[in-house]
């Protein structure tokens, strides 16, 4: 049967995008896509095969936003290696909940195959090639997600962090030392302080 005109794959990306953001990914599904649409769950298979197919979508349209293009060539490579991560991180803390789609969908996602690409043009200018190159993108890939995901669980400042900082210091001295100074650290200097350490540990 032919698919309706009525719905595009535009519409239909951003009503899913719209119940992640509002319910998390536990609330992804066929049905509360459908229901946002006001059709039925039925209905909505005409469009989409399944949910993998519309996790797709819905990570295509959340990093559609992201620029991939190669930032300018006389910044010294670390520089440009923190401006694709800005701008990856920036688009993703919008939308969290599509962090681990981000990453289930990776290899299908142009906008994330274009980024890494790009990526990978830096590094080699840098001079990485071979397995080093491998490495270091996936550390870069990996740091961003797993930062994020850890700052959406809780950030240095919130009750976690408190109750580290409460330890008796007697029993875990630096573990509570640590907490106290960590409750003063807001997430850009967290995020991007670990993207130097990060940095400054690649080598070609």
């Amino acid at each position: 049967m032919p698919r309706p005109r009525s719905l595009t794959p535009g519409r239909l990306a951003s009503a899913a995008l719209a119940v992640l953001d509002r319910d998390g990914l536990a609330g992804l599904s066929m049905r509360t896509v459908a229901k946002e649409l006001g059709m039925s769950t039925m209905a909505l298979y005409r469009y989409v095969a399944d949910r993998e197919e519309l996790e797709r979508l819905v990570v295509e349209s959340a990093l559609g936003a992201v620029d991939t293009g190669t930032p300018p060539a006389d910044l010294p490579w670390r520089e440009r290696v923190e401006v694709m991560v800005r701008r990856l991180r920036d688009t993703l803390s919008a939308h969290p909940s599509v962090i681990p789609l981000s990453v289930a969908h990776r290899h299908h996602s142009r906008t994330v195959l274009r980024w890494s690409e790009t990526v990978l043009g830096i590094l080699t200018d840098a001079g990485f090639a071979g397995e080093r190159r491998v490495v270091a993108l996936r550390s870069l890939v990996a740091y961003v997600n797993g930062a994020l995901q850890l700052a959406q669980l809780g950030s240095l400042s919130g009750a976690g962090t408190e109750a580290i900082a409460a330890l008796a210091p007697e029993e875990f001295p630096l573990m509570a030392q640590t907490a106290a100074h960590a409750q003063r650290v807001d997430a850009e200097r967290e995020f991007f302080g670990g993207l130097a350490v990060l940095l400054r540990g690649l080598e070609p």
